[in-house]
């Protein structure tokens, strides 16, 4: 069962539409869905239906909303994609962060749901990242995320379990970076990495040409079990 919901914004100021992905009987926790730079589009909304049928309570928040909401955009798509990168450019991710406080809060609150995690894709990983670092989100997992090299001073402040999909080819997070995360990160009690030899940005992609089967398999599986261990 799917619909819409607003989600009252952090600072009170606004509502957030959001993808709610309902399973059937009681969830067994929640899971924010955080988009790529793509909107709330068939590939986000499906990957919701596929927590729903895992049990859980799914929601996609439109990390769009201030600027462009509502936005469905295609990567396959020439002209949509440079539109998502100029929307990139617009977007502030702390603003982001604030409105997956916003959904934490909606979810434990409004939802009874006490258990919380995220998987967030492209954009989205990045946030799942500082999600970890800036919220009490219970388990995150960020697939390709996009400047976590630029802000690895935050990751003192991860308390709760996080998991990073690395694929090497990523065109948009080069080899320098990864290695910085690696450095980072490798160590950290609290973090997963997991690297994907040979595979670019948006490999686990729900449907598309970025897609590559194996490795989407591979992560996606992974990504059960991490959230199904911490969310218990």
């Amino acid at each position: 069962m799917s619909e819409q919901v607003q989600i009252p914004a952090y600072d009170g100021q606004g509502a957030i539409p959001a993808y709610v992905a309902r399973p059937t009987g009681t969830p067994s926790a929640a899971i924010i869905v955080i988009p790529e730079i793509f909107g709330v589009n068939p590939g986000i909304r499906q990957k919701c239906d596929k927590w729903a049928e895992k049990g859980y309570l799914a929601v996609a928040p439109d990390i769009f909303w201030r600027f462009a909401p509502g936005v469905e955009l295609n990567p396959d798509v020439d002209a949509e994609l440079q539109q998502a990168f100029g929307y990139f450019q617009q977007y502030d991710a702390t603003d982001g962060v604030y409105d997956i406080e916003a959904t934490i809060k909606w979810l434990r609150s409004a939802q009874g749901v006490a258990k919380v995690g995220c998987a967030g894709y492209c954009l989205g990983g990045r946030l799942a990242y500082m999600a970890a670092a800036r919220t009490d989100i219970d388990a995150s997992v960020g697939y390709y995320g996009v400047m976590i090299d630029t802000m690895l001073d935050e990751a003192h402040a991860i308390a709760n379990p996080l998991m990073l999909h690395i694929p090497t080819a990523d065109h948009f997070v080069d080899e320098t970076a990864q290695a910085a995360i690696h450095a980072a990160l490798d160590s950290h009690p609290k973090v997963t990495l997991h690297d994907y030899a040979g595979l670019d940005h948006g490999f686990a992609a729900e449907m598309g040409n970025r897609r590559d089967e194996a490795g989407a398999q591979l992560a996606d599986g992974r990504t059960v079990e991490f959230l199904k261990a911490n969310l218990a």
